[in-house]
C-alpha cells in the first residue's frame, strides 16, 4: 500500500518540477523513488521515510547549485546593467557642484557626475562605475604612460 502512497508522491513531484523548472521538485521526487524501491523491496514505513527525507535534503543541499550553474549558465545583462563597466568619453565637463556632465558611452549620451567629486575635462576617458536614475557615475580611466 505504501507502494502506491510514494508512486503518487513522485508522479506529483514531477508535474510540480515540470509546471515550474525552479529545480525544487525534483529532488523530492527522487527522494519519492528511493522510498518507492524501500517499498517494493518489503522496507518498513521508518525506513521508507528516512530515505525520502535523506534523499531529498542532500540532493537539495548537494546536487541543485551545481545544476543550476549548467542550466542556466549565464544572464545576460540588458538596459541600464550593462553600461556599468563600459568606457566613455566626456562630451561635456563634469562638475558634481554645478551640477554639469555629460558623456558618451558606445552611441548615447548620458548625464553623468563624477565618482570621487572631482571635476573632469572635456575629453576625458571614463569607466562608468554605477547608474543611478538617468545618471551614471564614472571615474577617470587612467592612461598608460607611452614607453
Amino acid at each position: 500500500m505504501f507502494a502506491w502512497i510514494w508512486l503518487g508522491l513522485l508522479v506529483m513531484f514531477l508535474m510540480m518540477e515540470a509546471s515550474t523548472v525552479a529545480l525544487v521538485s525534483l529532488w523530492f521526487a527522487v527522494g519519492a523513488l528511493a522510498a518507492l524501491l524501500a517499498a517494493a523491496f518489503g522496507g518498513n514505513i521508518i525506513l521508507q521515510c528516512a530515505l525520502f527525507f535523506v534523499v531529498s535534503v542532500a540532493l537539495l543541499a548537494l546536487a541543485r547549485p551545481v545544476l543550476r550553474r549548467y542550466v542556466n549558465p549565464k544572464i545576460i545583462k540588458t538596459n541600464v546593467e550593462s553600461v556599468v563597466g563600459t568606457v566613455g568619453l566626456v562630451t561635456e565637463a563634469i562638475d558634481n557642484l554645478a551640477p554639469t556632465g555629460q558623456v558618451k558611452l558606445g552611441g548615447m549620451f548620458w548625464s553623468a557626475r563624477s565618482v570621487s567629486g572631482d571635476k573632469i575635462p572635456v575629453g576625458t576617458q571614463i569607466r562608468v562605475e554605477k547608474v543611478e536614475g538617468v545618471k551614471v557615475l564614472v571615474c577617470p580611466v587612467p592612461e598608460l604612460s607611452k614607453i
